[in-house]
């Protein structure tokens, strides 16, 4: 299928973009994840990631010169990095190789001057696909899924890009695999010998479980990890994504958190992006109370109420 996006209202720009179209023509592959563009607020890309690109160009103070993508989808993360953060040199990858040919494509022909972009991409497991290059990135971004898909069912069956399969050869800590953070511990594990000398992972993390997991997953990945930002929004696909979380509890992980729409806005109220990340545990503190685990959530969810969780943008360095 295909969507149209409205590049300055996706991306709350004051102007028109610079670097790419006023009108982006996305095509989504059958796998790939599919864009909330019609809701903003469930939206990876536009409410999570693209604040936190603003708030990476402001504090390097000027363009981002390499940037990665693990798990691109539809490209428009790629297509955000060009605009926010001044990419000239691109990397990205995907599980599945129509999904990166897609994502190339719609790279390739929403960028307004494709001479001046530098382009990696491979189909596979995270990272791997650009090793050939070797070549280093100042930003990696992922944003992967937590929950693994069932047994029975295969990826390439419908459009699953919410799950991962669950089976690895590599060892995964019991306390990562607790969280349900495995692939991206996994990523972080892979990106650093992929990351420039003053380069970053940023993981967007749903917040489902406590901000000290973050910091420790860092830690074990080895690497100096820390909140960059920190926000909320609305579950997207809450149907199957809070009942997986709840299966899981059920499998004894987690619990993990959930909130209701209204606690959020006010929790988040009056913290800007820039002040997030700071107090970001002090927010944690204050919506204790307000908490829902999975399976009551999801109990919530079939009630009618809309049910978002935390987000962090964590990001982790080799120094």
């Amino acid at each position: 299928m295909s969507i149209i996006v409205d590049v300055a209202k996706y991306l709350s720009l004051e102007g028109k973009p610079k670097h790419i179209k006023d009108y982006l023509s996305i095509i989504v592959a059958d796998h790939a994840y599919l864009p909330k563009t019609e809701d903003i607020k469930s939206d990876w890309v536009a409410y999570i990631a693209a604040p936190a690109f603003k708030l990476i160009r402001e504090n390097a103070g000027k363009d981002i010169e390499a940037f990665a993508s693990i798990g691109t989808g539809s490209g428009i993360d790629v297509l955000t990095a060009i605009e926010l953060l001044g990419a000239r040199r691109v990397g990205f990858t995907d599980l599945q190789k129509s999904v990166v040919a897609t994502a190339a494509q719609n790279v390739r022909s929403n960028v307004k001057d494709f001479k001046f972009i530098e382009f990696e991409f491979g189909d596979g497991d995270l990272l791997q696909p650009l090793q050939n290059g070797k070549r280093k990135f100042n930003v990696i971004y992922e944003n992967l899924p937590n929950v693994p898909l069932a047994s029975n069912i295969k990826i390439e069956d419908n459009r699953n890009s919410g799950h991962y399969l669950e089976k690895r050869e590599e060892p995964i800590p019991q306390f990562v695999h607790e969280q349900m953070l495995d692939l991206h511990y996994l990523a972080l594990k892979q990106a650093k010998e992929f990351l420039a000398e003053d380069g970053a992972v940023y993981s967007t993390l749903g917040g489902r479980v406590p901000l000290s997991a973050f910091i420790k997953l860092g830690e074990l990945a080895g690497l100096k990890s820390e909140i960059f930002t920190y926000s909320w929004k609305v579950q997207a696909e809450p149907e199957d994504v809070i009942s997986g979380y709840a299966a899981q509890e059920k499998a004894g992980l987690g619990p993990f958190h959930f909130y209701r729409e209204s606690d959020l806005q006010k929790a988040f109220a009056s913290v800007t992006v820039k002040e997030s990340g700071s107090c970001a545990f002090e927010i944690e503190k204050n919506l204790e109370s307000s908490k829902l685990t999975a399976s009551e959530a999801y109990k919530a969810f079939k009630q009618g109420e809309t049910i978002g969780h935390t987000v962090a943008v964590l990001k982790s360095s080799t120094r």
